[in-house]
């Protein structure tokens, strides 16, 4: 019996790892391989460029600094709305995870209608100093951080705000009563008991700012990143370059991730209690109004890159000159959006490769938790670690893996000719989005007790019946909320995009920097309100469905 099991364990496994083997790691080792074509010859040349080596120490200044700002501004908004009751508390929490809901492009041409140099506060502050010049440009460093810092912050909001959750009170009120003053309970209870959640939003801003390519791409001003760098070694024909440069990236990115676990085990974290928490209403009217002053201008600050993009999606393209506000609207944007094949040919685009990128993780990633969480067998840690990899690689490296692989037909390889074809986008899109369906998945079947699934085949059902049964339903929520993560990350890529697209297979995110480049600025805006509809339609379309099915 157990062996039957072993080899049906096999049989499930053996095509799921072949198949990460050759999508995730093969393509990560052709970088590699490639970087030492000539030898140490590349390696040598990115040792010498003054360019590489300012790309190196500027990636890892602005994750360094975007994590310490994205603590900034999450671990006090979580504080205030996890601890304190006040008016307009629910309204701010909310909006707080607003600015999850813009794709990272989309997010970085608010800020760009905003705070750039023509932006609308940029004039408006301009306007009122009486000033000839704008006060500011938003380029270097600083702008980056800053983008990544309204972008990212909702990560450190979200996992803070789960820990409060979890938190009991009472800990707080037994450290007040022998004596521990507000700054040594926050000190010596609290965050000791949040680290785990703050460690692990930090480590998710490390990686993402370390990857980022929107931000740097467009508020760079001519400062190098290794993600920019990538690209444009590559379009200057450097791809030994280009793969040296891949392979220092996902070195710093495990590297970044390796340390970040280190030192979340030097910790050790204990909470036996009984998880309730309290909320204390603040008594000082004074302090209500300056708080509640304060969460509308937050609330302000957070829906204001939402309604601005909505805004400009108006106006007229090519009128928008000097002015405070774009001077003319009109529903041409979106019309031309909606009859002009070539600009609704993007949206078809997006749309297929993120449903196809979407039902390839659906699929495989159900195949893989089930795996892992159900049965024991020998391949299971490595199993384990191809679901996790992809995390681990920058965007940018995963797509450079994909030029160095699928390059040209070749069997005795194992080498397909992708590039240039409809399929490359939504297999880096399927790659980059793993270990995100898969730890939802798993997470929904870690809380099934796996006696079940025994109890079914005891009773003489087969697996298959088994699966439908009891597994898949068990699993239906990490489906769901998997799936949905899935298609919202796919449908608004854009970082493996830039690398990998051809005019006839363009996404909706480089059709935005199509116009953006040309100052169709409406049609960009257009595009972008198009793409922030998908992401809520795709959201509620998931919900729906769920309810159904519950």
């Amino acid at each position: 019996m157990k062996s039957s099991f072993r080899r049906q364990s096999w049989l499930i496994a053996f095509p799921v790892i072949l198949l990460l083997l050759w999508t995730v790691v093969y393509p990560n080792a052709a970088v590699i391989a490639g970087s030492f074509e000539n030898g140490l010859g590349h390696w040598r040349e990115f040792a010498a460029s003054p360019a590489d080596r300012e790309a190196v120490w500027t990636s890892i200044v602005i994750s360094v600094a975007s994590v310490f700002a994205s603590l900034a501004i999450g671990v006090p908004l979580a504080f205030l709305l996890g601890r304190f009751e006040f008016p307009g508390r629910r309204l701010l929490r909310a909006v707080a995870t607003l600015p999850a809901a813009l794709p990272p492009l989309v997010g970085v041409i608010a800020f760009l209608f905003l705070y750039g140099e023509s932006g609308l506060v940029t004039r408006i502050v301009q306007r009122i100093l009486g000033m000839q010049e704008a006060p500011w440009r938003l380029k270097g460093v600083g702008a980056i951080v800053f983008v990544h810092a309204y972008t990212m912050y909702v990560y450190v909001f979200l996992f803070v705000s789960a820990g409060l959750e979890r938190f009991d009170a009472t800990l707080d009120e037994a450290a007040s009563g022998l004596g521990a003053n507000t700054w040594q309970r926050l000190r010596r209870v609290t965050l000791p008991l949040l680290m785990p959640a703050v460690a692990g939003s930090m480590l998710l801003v490390f990686m993402n700012a370390l990857g980022s390519f929107s931000a740097p791409y467009v508020f760079g001003g001519g400062l190098r990143v290794l993600s920019t760098q990538i690209l444009a070694s590559k379009t200057n024909g450097a791809m030994g370059l280009a793969y040296v440069e891949t392979t220092v990236l996902a070195l710093s990115a495990v590297a970044g991730l390796v340390l970040f676990r280190w030192l979340d085990r030097k910790r050790k974290y204990t909470l036996a209690s009984k998880g309730g928490r309290r909320r204390r209403a603040i008594q000082s009217r004074h302090v209500q109004i300056l708080t509640s002053v304060a969460a509308a201008i937050i609330v302000i600050a957070l829906v204001l890159p939402h309604l601005m993009v909505v805004l400009v999606s108006f106006a007229r393209d090519g009128v928008w000159t000097t002015q405070v506000l774009p001077p003319e609207y009109t529903l041409e944007n979106y019309r031309r959006l909606f009859s002009e094949s070539e600009l609704w040919r993007p949206i078809t685009n997006s749309v297929s490769m993120a449903l196809v990128a979407t039902t390839g993780n659906l699929v495989v990633c159900f195949l893989a938790a089930y795996l892992i969480v159900f049965r024991k067998f020998a391949g299971r840690r490595l199993l384990e670690l191809l679901v996790a990899l992809p995390w681990a690689i920058p965007a940018t490296a995963i797509a450079l893996g994909l030029v160095a692989t699928f390059n040209r037909n070749d069997l005795l390889t194992a080498r397909v000719l992708l590039v240039g074809t409809f399929w490359i986008l939504p297999l880096a899109y399927f790659i980059r989005d793993i270990p995100l369906v898969a730890s939802a998945v798993e997470g929904s079947l870690r809380q099934m007790d796996s006696s079940l699934e025994d109890a079914a085949r005891g009773l003489g059902a087969s697996w298959l019946l088994t699966m439908r049964r009891v597994i898949l339903p068990a699993a239906r929520p990490g489906l769901v909320a998997g799936g949905l993560l899935a298609a919202v990350t796919a449908v608004g890529e854009f970082v493996a995009s830039v690398v990998l697209y051809t005019h006839s297979n363009r996404p909706i995110s480089m059709e935005i920097l199509a116009q953006l480049r040309a100052l169709a600025f409406g049609t960009a805006a257009a595009y972008s309100v198009l793409l922030i509809f998908l992401v809520l339609l795709m959201t509620l379309a998931a919900r729906s469905f769920e309810e159904r099915l519950a």
